[in-house]
């Protein structure tokens, strides 16, 4: 009985850090906690781990079962070492990337927005947690619209339309930055500042 729990819950571990880009963006702070977790329950697998290996040197290695366990873990332990995020990146699946833009805050608190080719967009904050909102976006003359946007449990409203025009911060032509808006009303908007911007590809840029 004492093997099953063992393997079971390696295998729990294992699955939850590799199906973790669908929920990690959805907790908000609280995902930071669940890592602290998972980071606890890997310590605590090596631990075990090594008392395996231990009773199976003392056996001299007949324990089938108990090597079998000891390969399970051992295995899951190195891959998550390796691969601490996962061994498939499962964003590669939702589009490929025609525009990034990120802006660094407080704290080292990063946000990236992401527009897919297939008219989807995802933004991510990371900052003591981990906020993801995605959606889809749509081009009307020179200004980009967020629609059908997914709220997360930190937030209950998103920028409505982005445009494309130089940083005020660089103040020049050259540094471009998408300024994001909440309404009609807001005059001030927020820069994110653009890494790569493929939007011609889609015959579909907006004018600046």
């Amino acid at each position: 009985m004492k093997d099953k729990k063992l393997i079971l819950t390696a295998i729990t571990f294992f699955l939850i850090i590799n199906t973790a880009y669908y929920w990690q963006g959805k907790l908000g702070f609280l995902a930071l906690f669940v890592f602290l977790i998972l980071f606890v329950v890997f310590i605590v697998l090596g631990i075990l781990l090594f008392k395996e290996i231990y009773y199976a040197i003392v056996e001299k290695f007949k324990n089938k079962k108990k090597l079998l366990k000891i390969g399970i873990v051992l295995s899951i332990l190195l891959l998550t070492f390796f691969k601490p995020f996962g061994l498939i990146d499962f964003e590669k699946f939702e589009g490929n990337d025609i525009l990034i833009a990120k802006r660094e805050g407080v704290a080292n608190c990063m946000t990236t927005l992401k527009l897919k080719d297939n008219s989807k967009f995802t933004e991510k904050s990371v900052c003591f947690g981990i906020n993801e909102i995605k959606g889809n976006y749509n081009f009307k003359n020179d200004t980009i619209f967020f629609e059908n946007v997914s709220l997360n449990i930190e937030n209950d409203e998103f920028y409505k339309f982005a445009i494309i025009k130089p940083s005020k911060l660089f103040g020049d032509s050259k540094h471009l930055a998408l300024v994001r808006f909440k309404s009609i009303k807001d005059t001030i908007g927020n820069e994110l500042f653009i890494e790569k911007d493929e939007l011609s590809k889609l015959n579909k840029k907006p004018n600046r």
